[in-house]
């Protein structure tokens, strides 16, 4: 059994002033980096822009809980780690999620409950999600101080595991677990696309038709701008690198295992063979074939 030490700890005084120490720490949180959270979204706005794009169908008038709260809530607790909704049964009475949520700290008044911002989540439909997309792309652009020269948009399909029965999940043989199959898209560090998928498709579906709004987005916006494409050898596809060469589009994908290339390159995986086996290092080396 846990021996808690409650008795304070007196301390030599200081002049007139006793010093002394306990235990009782009061209301404590470790999530005070929140806080850099929330001035950062004051910042670019995102949230507000978000919440612009869910439709909301209660009446105001009897309604304890706004939209914009409700999703500060739930977006920065997804952000500090609290991916669960079960975990807002306890966060909605913390103080700096009160905080967070620009709503003030009220004692006789927590924030939403699980179910509450379940709702929200069920607000959200197809239209709302194409809205949402707009709002990081749109960011992006903002974010630009000069009109850039290129701009390298980097896909890639990646493995969400899921546990429980949730629609649409499936079992991924190459990651292994069941899973959905959400797809990113970023230039540099900046998000530009989140697209959830069920596990059970090409990872590289609907490529085209992605890259093809991206392009057209940013020419609107920066007509002479160069952008170039990025994938893995899942993108090894002629449709898409026919669409990006019609369309002024560079691109650098990764190519299958193929018998006529492996014969190819022998002489260069001959000549690392050694120096692998002396270091255990991967071995970068150029060449060229026709």
């Amino acid at each position: 059994m846990t021996d808690c030490t409650t008795e304070p700890l007196l301390f030599s005084s200081l002049k007139r002033q006793n010093i002394q120490a306990d235990f009782r720490g009061g209301r404590l949180t470790s999530d005070g980096g929140a806080l850099l959270l929330r001035e950062t979204d004051r910042s670019l706005g995102l949230i507000d822009a978000l919440n612009a794009c869910i439709f909301d169908p209660r009446n105001p008038f009897v309604t304890v809980h706004s939209p914009r709260t409700l999703l500060a809530q739930r977006i920065l607790g997804i952000a500090l780690g609290y991916e669960d909704l079960n975990d807002h049964q306890s966060l909605r009475e913390d103080p700096l999620f009160q905080i967070l949520s620009e709503r003030g700290v009220r004692a006789d008044l927590p924030r939403a409950s699980p179910p509450t911002l379940c709702r929200l989540e069920n607000r959200v439909d197809r239209q709302a999600l194409g809205q949402i997309a707009e709002v990081f792309v749109e960011t992006f652009i903002r974010s630009q101080t000069t009109v850039p020269e290129e701009l390298i948009l980097d896909f890639d399909p990646t493995h969400d595991p899921v546990h429980g029965h949730q629609e649409k999940r499936f079992f991924h043989g190459y990651y292994d677990p069941y899973c959905f199959l959400p797809w990113y898209v970023f230039c540099g560090s900046q998000l530009l696309v989140a697209y959830l998928r069920p596990a059970n498709i090409d990872g590289a579906l609907h490529r085209r038709a992605l890259l093809k709004l991206l392009v057209q987005w940013f020419r609107r916006q920066w007509p002479n701008v160069r952008i170039i494409f990025r994938g893995d050898s899942g993108f090894c596809r002629w449709k898409l690198r026919r669409w990006c060469d019609k369309h002024e589009v560079g691109y650098l994908i990764g190519l299958p295992r193929h018998v006529r290339l492996e014969r190819g390159a022998k002489p260069w995986t001959e000549t690392s063979a050694t120096p692998f086996a002396q270091t255990q290092e991967k071995q970068r080396l150029l060449g060229e074939l026709v």
